[in-house]
């Protein structure tokens, strides 16, 4: 090969001096024929050389392919300082990769969002952020390759071009005039044989986040061009942030119909945010701020329970059984899983059933803003392949072939129309694109108006609501997808709701379905005169500005931002495990509901047993604790009463709409203990409640 430019010998020292262990690392690896990706970070560039920064951001293609030749020539150096130690191997393919994240790039100009691509952004080194949406097959095409000039014997290098579908432009003369006293001149260029290099290529399809809209804004989506080692390092469902060169490529030749370009951003850095949770940071004096919280409620616990839940939907008055349920939903209990491999899930799912004007929909959409990842969908407008994974038919913007290869499937059956060509000669492949519970992956999927789904589309989240799992079997692609989503449905009555009924009657949902979910809240919006004295004079008074009284200034603690990171510390920090005491109560409950399950058969299954020890995990995570007590173990039984038509304890349960904060929780707790374990008759089992007042810790 030629002598290096003085760019490449420049940037070639650049790595030697920041990145001798990464390119000591890829010496010894034992594979020569793999790409290997080496990570450079564009503020560590800037610091050590800004004007090679300046140029890598404002011409990428030409500098990051002198970057990868520079780092071909330093890993030559590393491995001639290994010679002694003959384990050294050379590698023919490696790769810078441009990390963006804390450098100057992460402005506006240079980090937009996918709606706001424009002409002006073409041809600079960009970085998006969103979901992947589509995920294509892995294919190889054929890249750059050798020519030498049949009158000068001049050997060089041309590459395709992505944006005119792989093709190969040849220069019209020898580019060697500027390497001789005379210029050559040749037009006549022969390619080498065995020179072409091979590479594996993948389009992928992101659409921004929801989070980041306006109001009406439609999210927009954009391929990704993804090459070499980058490929298959998302999924669909994976959320990514994806640094490269934005470019055009030529859509597909299509008889009458006008050429246009399609933007594509073709890839030289992917990285995947799921694990990272880069949204939520939480910051060790925040984390303080929670254990000194707990330790000024060390004697009243409840209370500071009741503070946080006032911080959920502050904006609606009561409601403390729904709180409390969206609290624990939301925190979820933890993932069990045995020798044999079979897990049994730890997030929970609830469902509000309701009468019009009780706020179901406000409580769905706050949920939505305190998970860090959510998908937001109403019933009506989703069929099961929304919910699931729909398969598509798409083509590869690289595949040379007939007419019709590369179009999507749309723009085939209206050919077809056309030009009567026979449905067997188009071309294409299937894959599959990620519908709203493989999206929520890892969050939470809320569905508003449970009730006008259909019944088919219905019963396709079944497994995964329990399972957790998708399993595909479409158009020849059969895979099975990650769910670990938590399900929060909001639905009607059929009807006048009629309290003489089971649930499945008044809802028109299957058992199956109903088993599903740990609570499910029933909302009747009965005519009480003094609830609506209150509840009217809450409303008018949000508008005053004299809000001075002492439980608002509790609640003004909990902001959003705080109930997000508390959230999200106690669902990674926390691993309650259930005490004896907590085992024994919940066993009792079981057995007794098992015996009066006449009216609710439908949710007493074993399945209710696993929801009383999630939903207590989840009350102990709530209370900033590693073990399940016999508080979290009540509070269960009390969520899940909550959620009966008629309760095997409490005759009359009250209605869920009409629960208000307790003034003093810890004595409302007290007379609350006392009445469940003597319907349990578990009362002499616990002799500390007669000697203490009832209250356990």
């Amino acid at each position: 090969m030629a002598e290096p430019s003085p760019t490449v010998k420049s940037m070639a020292a650049f790595l030697l001096r920041r990145h001798s262990d990464q390119l000591r690392s890829i010496s010894l690896s034992p594979d020569p024929k793999l790409h290997y990706p080496l990570y450079v970070d564009f503020a560590e560039l800037m610091e050590d050389d800004p004007p090679l920064a300046q140029s890598v951001f404002s011409q990428p293609t030409q500098h990051l392919r002198s970057f990868d030749d520079a780092a071909f020539w330093a890993h030559k150096i590393v491995l001639g300082d290994l010679k002694g130690c003959n384990s050294g191997i050379e590698k023919k393919f490696i790769h810078v990769r441009i990390n963006v994240s804390g450098s100057p790039l992460e402005c506006p100009e240079t980090f937009p969002r996918i709606g706001n691509l424009r002409v002006k952004h073409r041809g600079i080194l960009l970085t998006l952020k969103g979901t992947v949406i589509r995920s294509g097959a892995i294919k190889m095409y054929e890249g750059e390759r050798w020519y030498t000039c049949q009158k000068c014997k001049h050997k060089f290098l041309v590459y395709p071009e992505l944006e005119a579908r792989n093709s190969v432009s040849l220069p019209s003369f020898c580019p060697s005039q500027g390497q001789r006293s005379k210029p050559c001149e040749g037009t006549k260029f022969k390619e080498l044989e065995d020179s072409i290099i091979c590479h594996d290529y993948q389009e992928i399809k992101i659409q921004e986040n929801t989070q980041v809209l306006g109001v009406g804004a439609i999210p927009r989506s954009v391929p990704i061009i993804l090459k070499d080692d980058l490929v298959d390092l998302v999924k669909a469902g994976d959320d990514a942030v994806v640094t490269g060169v934005l470019t055009a490529k030529w859509s597909p030749d299509l008889k009458d119909v006008r050429c246009d370009l399609d933007p594509v951003l073709i890839a030289n850095n992917v990285r995947r945010t799921n694990e990272l949770k880069s949204d939520i940071d939480i910051p060790d004096d925040v984390i303080m701020k929670f254990k000194q919280f707990w330790s000024d409620f060390k004697d009243t616990p409840l209370k500071g329970r009741n503070a946080i839940l006032q911080g959920i939907c502050p904006q609606i008055f009561g409601l403390f059984t729904v709180k409390l349920a969206v609290a624990l939903t939301l925190i979820g209990g933890v993932q069990h899983v045995d020798a044999s491999g079979t897990k049994v899930r730890g997030e929970s799912h609830l469902l509000l059933v309701g009468d019009p004007g009780t706020g179901k929909s406000q409580f769905l959409k706050f949920a939505a803003k305190l998970s860090n990842r959510s998908v937001i969908t109403t019933g009506l407008g989703s069929t099961s392949a929304g919910l699931t994974v729909t398969a598509v038919k798409d083509g590869d913007c690289l595949s040379r072939g007939p007419l019709f290869e590369g179009s999507t499937v749309q723009v085939h059956v209206h050919a077809c129309n056309l030009f009567k060509i026979p449905v067997h000669d188009m071309h294409g492949e299937w894959m599959l694109e990620a519908g709203a519970l493989v999206l929520a992956d890892g969050g939470i999927c809320c569905i508003d108006e449970f009730d006008s789904m259909r019944e088919h589309d219905r019963s396709t989240i079944h497994e995964a609501m329990e399972q957790q799992t998708i399993s595909v079997a479409k158009a020849g692609l059969v895979t099975t997808l990650s769910t670990r989503t938590i399900v929060f449905g909001a639905t009607n009555p059929k009807g006048q709701y009629d309290p003489d009924q089971s649930l499945s009657v008044n809802t028109t949902l299957s058992g199956p379905l109903l088993s599903r979910f740990d609570i499910v809240l029933v909302l009747l919006d009965t005519k009480n005169p003094e609830w609506d004295a209150v509840v009217s004079s809450h409303i008018l008074a949000e508008g005053e500005s004299d809000k001075g009284r002492s439980d608002e200034d509790i609640a003004n603690i909990w902001p959003l931002s705080m109930l997000q990171r508390y959230i999200h510390f106690v669902k990674g920090y926390f691993r309650p495990v259930l005490t004896k005491e907590a085992e024994k109560v919940i066993s009792s409950y079981y057995q007794l509901q098992r015996k009066s399950a006449t009216h609710n058969a439908a949710r007493t299954t074993v399945r209710m047993l696993e929801s009383l020890i999630r939903l207590a995990q989840a009350h102990a995570r709530l209370m900033f604790r590693n073990e399940v007590t016999r508080l979290d173990a009540i509070t269960a039984i009390l969520c899940i009463e909550a959620s009966m038509t008629t309760s095997a304890i409490v005759d009359s349960v009250g209605n869920a709409l009409h629960s208000n904060f307790a003034e003093n929780p810890d004595q409302e707790y007290t007379k609350q203990e006392r009445l469940i374990l003597e319907k349990l008759r578990s009362i002499d089992d616990f002799p500390d409640i007669n000697n203490r007042g009832g209250y356990c810790r």
